[in-house]
């Protein structure tokens, strides 16, 4: 699972029949100190997050296991949205 903050949504007239009642949101992808970190990415929304929320998303196969018996065609899908999170500091040796 990565970290990512919802910054925007897909609005779309055509698309894969499978995703047809699925919300599809914009991801930017987060370090764990809360950095954008990477492109953002197209990622359908099985958890019901909103723009400006942090959330947690899975990439590859895994993105269509939630909606299972129905196959939906994705890579990314939002799994959880975070309330909180911390960061603890590195040892030092």
């Amino acid at each position: 699972m990565q970290l990512a903050r919802v910054v925007g949504d897909v609005v779309s007239t055509m698309k894969d029949r499978s995703l047809h009642g699925q919300k599809l949101l914009v991801l930017q992808p987060l370090t764990p100190a809360g950095a954008a970190v990477g492109r953002p990415l197209v990622a359908v929304d099985s958890a019901g997050a909103g723009a400006g929320e942090t959330v947690f998303f899975v990439r590859g196969r895994e993105a269509s296991f939630p909606f299972l018996p129905e196959l939906v065609t994705t890579d990314a899908n939002i799994v959880g949205i975070v309330d909180h999170w911390t960061v603890e500091p590195e040892a030092s040796t």
